[in-house]
Parts: structure tokens; C-alpha cells; sequence
């Protein structure tokens, strides 16, 4: 998969996980797809290094979506718990 399918998978797993864990986070469409892209690779590390499950690097492979979907939803979990309700407070 080329660096445009990681961008795509990006904006669109970090959109996914946004949407499974609504709330105030940092972003708009560039932070979604920073988002989303390190949450692929967070994703495919842990299933690789944990898990003993290497993703697919195919766009279409459903455990690269699950693993870039979960590896967002940490991401977003892990900033709510270090910044909590710090942008709700301007």
C-alpha cells in the first residue's frame, strides 16, 4: 500500500474512531488523519508485537481497518487522559 492508501485509511480510521468516541479533541481534518495514520501504525505494532498477528498491508484487509481503528481509539483515549477537559476551558 502506497502513502496515499495510508493517508486515506488514516482520515478515515481516525474519522471512524472520532465517531466511536465523540467529544472535543484536537484536530478537524488534519488531526483526524495525523490521528488515524499513527493509530495504524500503534494499531499494527501492538497486533504484531502482542498479538502474534501481523496485519496485511492491503487497503481492503479488514484486520489493517480494525487495527488502525483500535490503534486511534488509544490514541484518542490516551490524549483525553493526559489533557482532559483542557479545550473546553477557553
Amino acid at each position: 500500500m502506497g502513502i496515499i492508501g495510508w493517508i486515506i485509511l488514516g482520515l478515515l480510521a481516525g474519522a471512524i474512531a472520532k465517531i466511536l468516541l465523540p467529544g472535543r479533541d484536537p484536530g478537524g481534518l488534519v488531526g483526524t488523519t495525523l490521528t488515524g495514520i499513527a493509530g495504524a501504525f500503534l494499531g499494527g505494532w501492538i497486533s504484531t508485537k502482542f498479538l502474534h498477528r501481523p496485519v496485511a498491508h492491503h487497503f481492503y484487509d479488514p484486520k489493517t481497518w480494525v487495527a488502525a481503528i483500535g490503534g486511534a481509539l488509544v490514541l484518542l483515549i490516551g490524549y483525553r487522559i493526559l489533557f482532559g477537559d483542557s479545550r473546553s476551558r477557553r
